[in-house]
């Protein structure tokens, strides 16, 4: 089959399995041209499937050396529709693995539910026993409880009151106003049950109960913060309200597994473009002059280089270089004030005669279609690829 991107808003609806292949190969050959980690050997990554998630047991695989089990909720492929771009993502994952004698096993399905969660205890104690790393990095737009059985949805709306800024279509290039209607106190509450932390700290318990967690592991949660020209829709919006539950969550799980010594982490990471970003009103333009301005500076960093600093330079190298809040900041370069000055500027500038000049529109459209595994130079898109590809080490 002849694959090509069919979009609807922010979501692609095809995926192409050659391209998310080649994705997963070129973040792998990034880590493998770092110096090798002296870090978790044993790691359990919830929402493995892309983004940061993905870079992190990439980054813990290629760079620790690590044994990893992956879970996440993708959609395989079929005769006539491909597979979501995770499953595609995974697949090259293990392949990889398996090619270089790594241990990775993959479980798909829903990480909320209680199944999910004592299916990967299982295989944690039949294939390693113990792990020493836990990366949570959910994403996902609701949440069925475990034990209510209340189906919780979230949204993207500022509180309080209505949001108006500009933001930019990437895929017809236009700047454009966007007003928000502010949320009710139910849709904050189910918001933050989605994306707040819960669902960690019952991760967490679970494992320490069923005594798969080494003495001093560490676990990890990802957050943002961004600037001030986003904080009505995002930091101060539902989302943050959400994130605020989550980084709270570090204590609760700190105070519940101080007996072995497992400690738990926020990490604000830098604003890239995901499924997940793609999804909030006025990223896309904040996320255009970023690049612009990020790529002129020579910092840009996208979520395999950012996952590796954080394993080489922070987790693993003695100095956290955690903040006042205790969070490890890997937005630090976004937020330097030289880099936030000149991005407020372009942004204050944008139109629809300038967008395309003084910002880098065409990259965030593009790397939008790489999250679907197109728009890669090293594809022949016009090649007949199998799009019902299965993953080897799947439970």
């Amino acid at each position: 089959m002849i694959v090509s991107p069919k979009f609807r808003g922010f979501i692609c609806t095809t995926s192409h399995p050659a391209g998310c292949e080649y994705s997963v190969r070129k973040q792998v050959e990034y880590v493998k041209n770092q110096k090798k980690v002296n870090g978790a050997k044993k790691v359990l990554v919830i929402g493995a499937s892309t983004g940061y998630g993905l870079a992190s047991r990439i980054t813990a695989a290629f760079g620790c050396g690590a044994a990893t089990i992956g879970v996440f909720f993708e959609r395989p492929g079929s005769k006539n529709k491909t597979a979501s771009a995770g499953w595609y993502n995974s697949a090259a994952f293990e392949k990889i693995a398996k090619e270089d004698g790594l241990y990775a096993r993959s479980i798909n399905g829903d990480a909320f539910s209680n199944e999910i969660k004592q299916k990967t205890i299982d295989l944690i104690k039949k294939d390693l026993g113990k792990i020493d790393m836990v990366v949570y990095s959910l994403a996902s737009p609701r949440r069925t409880h475990p034990v209510t059985g209340e189906v919780f949805n979230s949204v993207i709306k500022p509180i309080g009151s209505t949001y108006t800024s500009k933001t930019v279509d990437f895929h017809t290039q236009l700047v454009s106003e966007t007003t928000i209607e502010p949320a009710n106190e139910d849709e904050i509450r189910q918001t933050i049950a989605v994306m707040g932390g819960e669902d960690w700290e019952m991760w967490m318990d679970a494992l320490k109960n069923a005594d798969a967690l080494e003495e001093n592991a560490i676990t990890l949660a990802y957050s943002y913060v961004g600037p001030e020209m986003t904080h009505s829709v995002y930091r101060e919006g539902t989302i943050g309200k959400a994130k605020d539950d989550l980084e709270a969550t570090v204590t609760k799980i700190n105070e519940n597994l101080k007996g072995i010594g497992t400690k738990a982490y926020v990490s604000i990471n830098k604003a890239v473009v995901t499924q997940a970003s793609a999804a909030i009103p006025v990223i896309s333009l904040y996320i255009s002059a970023l690049f612009k301005v990020m790529k002129e500076k020579n910092i840009h960093e996208g979520c395999i280089e950012q996952m590796y600093r954080m394993f080489n330079d922070r987790l693993y190298s003695g100095d956290l270089k955690l903040d006042s809040k205790g969070r490890i900041r890997m937005d630090d370069l976004e937020m330097l004030p030289e880099v936030q000055a000149e991005v407020t500027k372009l942004w204050n500038q944008a139109n629809n005669d300038n967008v395309k000049d003084i910002t880098d529109i065409e990259s965030y459209r593009k790397e939008f279609f790489r999250l679907f595994g197109f728009e890669f130079e090293g594809v022949d898109y016009n090649a007949d690829v199998d799009i019902d590809i299965s993953i080897e080490g799947i439970d």
